[in-house]
C-alpha cells in the first residue's frame, strides 16, 4: 500500500483512514496491493486497488437440477444447495420476470414453458468483490468530491475523484498506477 501526497501528514492520516475502512469491510485478505494519490492543492484524489484472484463463478447447473416437463409445459428447478437459493431466485426473476417464477416449496421452482437456464450465473465472486471494493472507495473518497471517473480494468478498481474538471495528467497518473499494480514484483 502506497499513498502519494504533497502533504506528508495528510498522507499519514489518509493511510489510517483507508486502512480502517478496508478493515471495517473485511477487505485486506482480498486485496493484493493499492496506490493512492491525495493532493489538497489540486483538489484531486486517485485510488487504484488490485484485487486478489477469486474463485470462478457458479452456474445454476452446479447447484440445482433443471428439467423440462413437457406434459405440464413447465421448467422445474430442484435446488441441491440451499445456500444459493436467494441468488437463484434473483437471477431467475431478472431473466424471466418475477411473475413467471413460482416457488411451490422450499427446494422447488417452477416456470411455465421451456427455459434454458442451466448456464445462468448465480454467483460471481469476482463481481461481488469488485462491488465491495467500490463500496470502500466511495467511503474513502473525500467528502465533496462529486466528479468521478472510473478507469477500472480486469482485477484493478481505479477511480479519480475531484470537485473540478478531471485533468489529463490525473488520468495519466491513475493509468500509471494500473500499470504499476499489473507489473509483477521482482525480488533482487
Amino acid at each position: 500500500m502506497y499513498i502519494e501526497s504533497n502533504d506528508p501528514e495528510g498522507a499519514k492520516v489518509y493511510d489510517m483512514i483507508i486502512r480502517q475502512i478496508l478493515q471495517d469491510l473485511v477487505l485486506p485478505p482480498s486485496i493484493d496491493d493499492m496506490r493512492a494519490y491525495v493532493n489538497p492543492d489540486e483538489v484531486c484524489f486517485i485510488i487504484a486497488i488490485k484485487m486478489r484472484k477469486t474463485s470462478k463463478h457458479i452456474t445454476l447447473k452446479e447447484v440445482a437440477k433443471v428439467n423440462y416437463e413437457a406434459e405440464d409445459d413447465t421448467t422445474v428447478v430442484l435446488i441441491d444447495d440451499e445456500n444459493y437459493l436467494p441468488n437463484i431466485l434473483k437471477t431467475l426473476w431478472n431473466t424471466n420476470g418475477r411473475e413467471n417464477v413460482h416457488q411451490p416449496s422450499r427446494y422447488v421452482i417452477h416456470m411455465k414453458g421451456e427455459h434454458e437456464v442451466s448456464d445462468l450465473v448465480v454467483d460471481d465472486p469476482h463481481e461481488n468483490l469488485k462491488r465491495r471494493i467500490y463500496d470502500a472507495i466511495f467511503r474513502i473518497v473525500p467528502e465533496g468530491f462529486k466528479i468521478m471517473k472510473d478507469i477500472s480494468r480486469d482485477d484493478i478498481v481505479s477511480v479519480i475523484a475531484t470537485d473540478e474538471l478531471i485533468k489529463d495528467e490525473w488520468v495519466e497518473k491513475a493509468e500509471g498506477y494500473i500499470v504499476e499494480l499489473n507489473t509483477p514484483k521482482t525480488w533482487d
